[in-house]
């Protein structure tokens, strides 16, 4: 997947063609506001999970009792070793 830095300013200015370079060329456009990154442009090809999606998920989820005892223990190791971003933004 390509992706491609743009103003957000060029990004207005351009929005239909920034669509549809999205969907059918496949890039990912990361907006910049005053040089920094400040939101995304992705096409719905691109799946991304967040919190909301994998809660509703798991609601739906009827695992055995051993099963569920150790996804929570695979949880938990978790964790303990993986790191929240600096910048819960991105």
């Amino acid at each position: 997947m390509k992706k491609m830095s743009i103003s957000v300013t060029d990004a207005a200015r351009n929005f239909a063609d920034c669509i549809n370079r999205a969907h059918y060329q496949n890039v990912t456009f990361v907006l910049l506001k005053n040089g920094e990154p400040f939101a995304r442009l992705v096409p719905d090809s691109e799946k991304v999970c967040v919190g909301r999606d994998l809660a509703e998920a798991l609601a739906n989820i009827d695992l055995p009792n051993g099963e569920a005892r150790a996804w929570r223990r695979d949880l938990r190791n978790a964790r303990k070793t993986l790191k929240a971003p600096d910048n819960k933004w991105r």
